[in-house]
C-alpha cells in the first residue's frame, strides 16, 4: 500500500527540535521528501540526519520566517532543490517570559508578534504564491490551545498571537480554497518537549503537576501532534477547510 505522501515535498518550519522534528520525521516515514527550516542550523542538520537514518529524504534551509526575504528564499530552496512544494507546516513559534499584560516588555511583545503571527503570515504568503501557480497544496499552521481556545495568566502575548494564528488560518482558508489550497491548523496543549517544563523542573515533575490539570491525565506526545498534522495535510481530510484541530487531552473541552 502506498504511503500517504509518496512523491510529495513537505516543508516544516521550526523543524530543528520538538514538535517540528516529530512532524518532519512523520512526513518522511510516509514517503515525503522533507525540508526543515529554522533560525539555527545545528538542530536542522540533526533532524535531517534522523530523517535519513530512518531511510527518508530531506534537506534543511536556515531562515527566519519573520523576514520576508528569508521566507521567500525558504520556499525557493524547496522548489529548486526538490522540484516542488506540496505541503507546508508552519510550526515556528516562540514563548515569551510570563508577565501580566501591563508588564510585558515591549521587546517580548514584538518578538511574539514577529515570529508567531507575522512569521506565519509571511510563510503562508510565499507558500501560497507557489502553490497557487502549481495546482494547489495543503498548509497546516500550528496554533495552540492557549489563545483562541483558552487563556492562562501571564501569557497574554503568546495567547494573543496564537489566537491570531487561528483566525488567520480560517481567513486564509476561505481566501484560497478556490486556488486548490486547503489550509487548516492544529492547536496542541502541553506536549512532551522542554517548553512544557518550568525552569528547574524535570519531566517527572511536570507530569505530576499537569496530571490533575489535563482531563486525560497526561501531557501529549509529539507523535500525537504529528499524527494530527499529517491527517489534515492528507487526502483523508479533503473536506476539512479552515479547521482548527485541538489536541490537548480535554483541557479546553
Amino acid at each position: 500500500m502506498a504511503a500517504r505522501f509518496d512523491g510529495a515535498v513537505a516543508l516544516v518550519t521550526g523543524g530543528g527540535s520538538g514538535i517540528g522534528r516529530a512532524i518532519a520525521l512523520a512526513f518522511a516515514a510516509e514517503g515525503a521528501t522533507v525540508v526543515v527550516a529554522g533560525r539555527g542550523a545545528a538542530g536542522l542538520v540533526e533532524t535531517v540526519a534522523q530523517v535519513e537514518a530512518a531511510g527518508g529524504k530531506g534537506s534543511h534551509v536556515v531562515a527566519d520566517v519573520a523576514v520576508s526575504s528569508d521566507a521567500a528564499a525558504m520556499v525557493r530552496a524547496c522548489v529548486e532543490t526538490h522540484g516542488g512544494l506540496h505541503v507546508a507546516v508552519n510550526n515556528a513559534g516562540v514563548f515569551t517570559r510570563p508577565a501580566a499584560t501591563a508588564d510585558i516588555p515591549e521587546p517580548d511583545w514584538d518578538a511574539a508578534v514577529a515570529t508567531n503571527l507575522t512569521g506565519t503570515w509571511l510563510a503562508m504568503k510565499h507558500e501560497i504564491a507557489h502553490m497557487r501557480a502549481h495546482g494547489g497544496g495543503a498548509i497546516v499552521n500550528v496554533a495552540s490551545n492557549i489563545g483562541w481556545h483558552g487563556r492562562r495568566p501571564g501569557m497574554a502575548a503568546y495567547a494573543a498571537t496564537k489566537a491570531a494564528v487561528s483566525a488567520l488560518t480560517r481567513a486564509a482558508a476561505r481566501d484560497h480554497i478556490a486556488d486548490g489550497i486547503r489550509i487548516n491548523a492544529v492547536s496542541p496543549g502541553a506536549t512532551d518537549t522542554p517548553l512544557s517544563m518550568r525552569p528547574g523542573e524535570t519531566a517527572a515533575d511536570r507530569d505530576t503537576r499537569l496530571a490533575g490539570l489535563v482531563p486525560l491525565g497526561r501531557v501529549g506526545s509529539t507523535a500525537e501532534v504529528a499524527a494530527g498534522v499529517l491527517w489534515l495535510a492528507s487526502g483523508e481530510s479533503t473536506f476539512a477547510v479552515g479547521h482548527d484541530l485541538v489536541l490537548d487531552g480535554g483541557v479546553t473541552a
